[in-house]
């Protein structure tokens, strides 16, 4: 698959809307989490919070349609899908709680540019990655997303007394075995669509045994705009954008991550100046969003899943994505449909597409030579590494916000640890480079 091959539709228009609507339907959740979660916690009345919500589906989906599309140097021109971070929420938390809104969405334009001008500089840091550390990396972003389809299985919120309830279970646990069984013995159109076609029977079954609320289509308005500094002027406050450039990051890390498993998907070397381009995406897209009244951004690891399984790596695809997510934005009622999709029936698709991202590590992992007793000490040591945060969130409390916001990403400490000891351990011996001078 060549790269000037993607750069063209590969996929009929009559197929790019229920395409691009699986891709929204996978990540809704994880962008709307951002700010359900950040209103909740500063007791926002519902109004705002609708209000934080509609603004974030739009800017994902302008983000997306930058990423996917690209304009200048900015944009991967790749399938990619662009979501609020959910690396940036406990610092966003902690600043709107401290600070106020204002002062939110100016750390979140400050974090935007800090990413815009850091881009050519972490892109160069690409002769880092090779396959045995983008094997890890990848794999460590697979388990990572492990857990929240273990809470969307177990009915989304931890809290609730029936969460993990056996109808919870058997209807994700449903969901699932007819999703691969779609995908399994179905061609076709089918096929591509048994994500979309396992989560609407799915959302069908709970509709019946009465486990999915509809109320809230009712009560949402058909149209909604939400207008740039909304909530005033942004306040740039210099310790709230401090620790906001911090967890951007952790942001481009994940991102960097992505890019090179996209990248592997669709047979495309991924050169510096290519992930330049899509970190510059990011921080114009987070830019946008605190100027929107919305969050950072970055390219969602979710979504991989669902292009390993259709096998559609069309990027005009996740343009439909981006399209969608800003009428979603703008038309409150249709998010509230989306909505209505039960966490378990979403727990029981992303167990099937968190693992394919995990198995797409493992694929890249099968590349290194283990024969070399170094390479299974790194990806030994790496993935463990990079599995603390998610085995045992509390083990960094003790330490300081900002080193817990560092150290709380097992994507960014298990990549960090492969790169480091790659270059430790498999340093080429001296004769290698032509002798000692």
């Amino acid at each position: 698959m060549s790269h000037s091959t993607l750069l063209q539709p590969q996929t009929p228009a009559r197929r790019l809307l229920s395409l691009g609507l699986q891709h929204v339907l996978v990540m809704y959740a994880g962008t709307v989490t951002v700010p359900l979660i950040l209103a909740s916690a500063m007791q926002l009345d519902s109004a705002t919070t609708v209000m934080l919500v509609s603004a974030s589906l739009f800017t994902s989906g302008l983000a997306t349609l930058l990423q996917s599309l690209g304009i200048g140097r900015f944009g991967a021109r790749m399938p990619l899908i662009q979501g609020c971070s959910f690396i940036v929420l406990a610092p966003l938390v902690l600043i709107g709680q401290q600070y106020g809104l204002p002062a939110v969405f100016g750390a979140t334009i400050g974090a935007g540019v800090f990413t815009l001008l850091a881009a050519p500089l972490f892109s160069r840091l690409l002769v880092l990655f090779p396959p045995l550390v983008i094997g890890c990396v990848i794999t460590i972003i697979g388990l990572s997303l492990i857990p929240a389809a273990a809470i969307w299985l177990g009915g989304g919120n931890p809290d609730a007394a029936d969460f993990g309830s056996p109808p919870q279970l058997l209807l994700g646990t449903g969901t699932l075995i007819f999703t691969l069984l779609l995908y399994a013995f179905c061609r076709g159109l089918m096929r591509s669509l048994s994500i979309l076609i396992g989560m609407a029977v799915g959302t069908l079954a709970a509709l019946l045994v009465g486990m999915a609320d509809v109320s809230a289509v009712a009560a949402a308005p058909w149209f909604g705009v939400s207008l740039p500094f909304a909530f005033g002027m942004p306040q740039f406050e210099p310790a709230p954008i401090f620790v906001l450039c911090l967890s951007m990051i952790v942001v481009m890390t994940e991102t960097t991550g992505n890019v090179l498993l996209i990248g592997r998907l669709t047979e495309q070397e991924i050169a510096p100046r290519r992930l330049a381009d899509t970190l510059r995406a990011d921080g114009l897209s987070t830019v946008i969003g605190g100027c929107l009244n919305s969050f950072p951004y970055n390219a969602f690891s979710q979504n991989a899943g669902v292009l390993m399984l259709t096998r559609v790596y069309d990027r005009y695809v996740l343009a439909a994505a981006g399209v969608i997510l800003v009428l979603l934005g703008v038309f409150p009622k249709l998010g509230a449909v989306v909505a209505t999709i039960p966490r378990p029936v979403l727990g029981g698709v992303g167990l099937l597409m968190f693992g394919m991202t995990l198995s797409a590590g493992i694929q890249e992992l099968k590349r290194v030579d283990f024969s070399n007793e170094r390479n299974v000490l790194i990806v030994a040591i790496s993935i463990s590494v990079g599995t603390l945060p998610m085995a045992f969130p509390a083990l960094f409390h003790a330490l300081s916000s900002e080193l817990q916001l560092l150290l709380g990403s097992g994507i960014f400490i298990g990549g960090a640890t492969a790169v480091l000891l790659n270059l430790l351990l498999n340093r080429p011996a001296p004769e290698a480079q032509g002798g000692i001078q």
